[in-house]
């Protein structure tokens, strides 16, 4: 089982969502992949996800991408399970504030408001993260969050490490059977 959480302003029709829902499907395993729309409000989505959670037969792997990575890693130490991060957010490096205020989701849908209550939310979620738990992937070339931060906030982690690239991690398409692979499928 595979749990895909999404970054800030994205969905489940993500690309890389939905690659790895395609690459889940092709090995017969389509109802083995999940990937719920995350409420804009930190401590709703978590508990939401941590409904999902509860709810599976088996453990899942958890896959978080952006701030869908801060959420794995809170995720991942309250239910201890395992997780890939992908150029995850972090958050006890980033000033949540400066996202204060009115966003648009990337897929169109329609727009919400983020509050200084729901940055002091995220910053509530921070955990030190078990490095035996993670798979950490980061690309240099990474335009919204320096990839420094997650290195050193996850040190100790399993981290690879690319030249170039961007936020959405253009190096997914040819990871995604190693990644498939360290959640056991």
């Amino acid at each position: 089982m595979i749990l895909y959480l999404h970054g800030f302003r994205s969905s489940p029709g993500a690309w890389k969502a939905r690659l790895l829902g395609e690459a889940m499907a092709r090995r017969g395993l389509a109802g083995q992949f999940l990937c719920p729309p995350l409420s804009p409000v930190p401590d709703e989505a978590m508990a939401s996800v941590s409904r999902l959670i509860e709810d599976c037969r088996q453990p899942p792997t958890l896959l978080g991408s952006s701030l869908g990575g801060h959420y794995a890693t809170h995720l991942a130490e309250k239910h201890d399970l395992r997780a890939v991060l992908i150029n995850p957010a972090v958050i006890a490096c980033l000033d949540a504030g400066r996202f204060v205020g009115e966003h648009v989701p990337f897929d169109g849908g329609p727009p919400f408001h983020f509050t200084l209550e729901h940055a002091h939310q995220l910053a509530a979620q921070v955990v030190i993260p078990t490095p035996s738990r993670y798979w950490l992937l980061l690309e240099t070339g990474d335009e919204v969050l320096d990839y420094r931060q997650a290195q050193d906030f996850y040190f100790g982690c399993r981290q690879s490490v690319f030249e170039g690239g961007d936020h959405g991690f253009t190096r997914f398409p040819e990871l995604l059977p190693q990644i498939l692979e360290f959640a056991g499928i």
